[in-house]
């Protein structure tokens, strides 16, 4: 193999799930080789290290080692790239928007009447 595109590269070695998303990202120049930004029509070179930036938080740095134009299984595609990026770690954590944790009460107080609901939920009205 002598010359692979870098949109097929990135999707053939799984960075990308299709090749459109690749080749979008490279339009939105968040691929970048050596510093500079490039098209999806950038022919790839073995040695070369890419930064493409996955989100805001995280990018991921990677070395070619080999060139690959057919998508295969991703133990497969290890062998084609090195991959120097640090491992994700989220800047923040967001609570969940589906749990919230149970109101506490005392135990052996029985169920809670029409009134100790409100002054629970927060949504008393007087």
């Amino acid at each position: 193999m002598e010359k692979v595109r870098i949109d097929k590269y990135l999707w053939a070695i799984r960075i990308f799930k299709t090749r459109s998303l690749a080749a979008d990202n490279c339009f939105k120049g968040k691929v970048t080789c050596n510093n500079v930004q490039v098209k999806s029509s950038y022919i790839v070179k073995k040695g070369d290290t890419y930064h493409i930036k996955i989100h805001k938080e995280y990018s991921k740095i990677i070395e070619v080692v080999d060139l690959v134009d057919k998508r295969g299984g991703y133990e497969a595609m290890k062998p084609f790239y090195i991959d120097h990026s640090p491992p994700y770690k989220p800047l923040h954590s967001e609570p969940s928007a589906f749990y919230s944790p149970a109101p506490s009460r005392e135990k052996g107080t029985g169920r809670p009447t029409k009134k100790d609901r409100r002054n629970l939920d927060g949504t008393d009205m007087f």
